[in-house]
């Protein structure tokens, strides 16, 4: 009984103990926090809008032919440099030939009635002048006359036609280019009918191309003419070309429900790597900075813990009680706190603004001490965005700044409403 007596409160003190204990060790975990940290660094942010889009020769211009017939001779091929006038191919002359010849004859045959009806008409209007003919034989005379005139001239128009017929038959190049698509072979049969045939595809000037990009609707709005472009192609997938922005075509295109337009893109070629028919990956510089202090997204939307606003709070009222006596500090604001703010910058006795563009970083100074910069952002990739510190506040490039918090503490927006603040600030943000 007695050792009875002696083990029972042992067991009890232990259950004590171990409660205590386990409460102790849950009361530190719970508090428990950790942070990642990134340099604040500079650099350049380029914002841009993504597209693909087709290369294309600036000028180009099909060569066809207005007679039907078999392909004599071929005198270029693909990737030949041609001149205006230059021959490039002839069809079959035979036939064409031979409706020259039949135009010739038929325009003699109408010649001969003009000259035989003119004369008659002559002569018949003197006897009629004279009395000596009847009305109705000076009318027929004139009549026949008039129409071996008219016969005359559809014969001199028949045989005009015939030769430009004759002439179509040599396909000659319309411009200066390069043959960049030749579609007939020799022996082959081109008709012409209510579509010309296209026998090549000459490019006026290959140094200078263009790209067809379409463009989403959501994103049309940031394209404006002029604008600058850097683009890819899969040839030459190590080196960037740029072009600008043309033209933007005002008919849209759906692609997959999606509405789209096209932007016409000037790119040089002096070197010739960009050829016809390319698939060009495209960016639009919507907006571009450079040697800007910037760091990553994350670290201008960490979520404070209660302790970090406590430490925040902390460290404004330091400055304002320095600001109303200043011979206690000579007024300077700590390490990170609010300085500069108060006038222009957005406390003006109370917290500052939570817009878009305002942003608190948290970082830890020479004293291991936390303290917390107002800052500005501005321009974004989507990865890094730009910094620009308020009035009184200095951060410099390789500055290690909070990037994300582990904590098993409540956030600060659940357990700040009773927390002491400076003298004159509001309920916290």
């Amino acid at each position: 009984m007695k050792l009875k007596k002696v083990i029972i409160p042992l067991i009890v003190l232990s259950l004590v103990a171990a409660g205590t204990l386990w409460l102790i060790l849950k009361k530190e975990k719970k508090n428990e926090t950790t942070y990642s940290f990134v340099e604040l660094s500079r650099g350049n942010i380029v914002n841009t809008v993504d597209a693909t889009g087709t290369i294309e020769p600036v000028t180009t211009v099909e060569v066809g032919t207005q007679v039907s017939g078999i392909i004599d001779k071929i005198f270029v091929d693909f990737n030949d440099r041609v001149v205006r006038n230059q021959l490039m191919a002839v069809i079959d002359t035979t036939i064409l030939s031979v409706q020259v010849s039949d135009a010739k004859a038929s325009l003699l045959r109408s010649q001969a009635q003009y000259d035989e009806a003119k004369y008659n008409f002559e002569r018949t209007e003197k006897l009629f002048q004279q009395g000596m003919l009847s009305e109705l034989e000076y009318i027929t005379t004139k009549s026949n006359y008039q129409s071996a005139k008219s016969s005359l001239l559809s014969a001199q128009n028949n045989l005009e036609r015939a030769q430009r017929n004759l002439l179509y038959a040599f396909i000659r190049s319309p411009i200066n280019g390069t043959v960049i698509y030749r579609e007939v072979e020799e022996g082959q049969t081109v008709a012409s009918s209510f579509q010309t045939p296209r026998l090549f595809l000459i490019a006026e000037d290959l140094s200078k191309m263009e790209i067809h990009a379409l463009v989403d609707e959501s994103e049309i709005g940031s394209i404006k003419e002029g604008q600058k472009v850097e683009f890819e192609v899969q040839a030459h997938d190590d080196k960037k070309f740029e072009g600008n922005v043309r033209q933007v075509w005002l008919q849209p295109e759906t692609v997959q429900n999606v509405v789209n337009y096209t932007v016409v893109v000037d790119a040089a070629n002096p070197n010739g790597l960009l050829l016809p028919g390319m698939t060009a990956t495209l960016d639009f510089i919507i907006e571009q900075k450079d040697n800007i202090l910037m760091a990553p997204i994350a670290a201008t939307k960490i979520q404070p813990t209660a302790k970090m606003m406590e430490k925040m709070f902390a460290n404004m009222r330091k400055r304002f009680e320095g600001r109303e006596n200043p011979g206690r500090n000579g007024g300077a604001s700590p390490a990170g706190g609010f300085g500069g703010m108060a006038s222009g910058a957005g406390l003006g006795g109370g917290m500052p603004t939570m817009n878009k563009d305002f942003a608190i970083i948290w970082f830890f100074d020479e004293h291991k001490e936390l303290q917390s910069a107002p800052v500005r952002t501005g321009s974004t990739d989507g990865k890094n965005i730009e910094i620009i510190p308020m009035p009184g506040v200095e951060l410099k490039e390789g500055m290690k700044i909070i990037s994300s918090i582990q904590t098993t503490e409540s956030t600060a927006t659940t357990t700040t409403t009773n927390m002491p603040r400076p003298p004159g600030f509001g309920r916290p943000f």
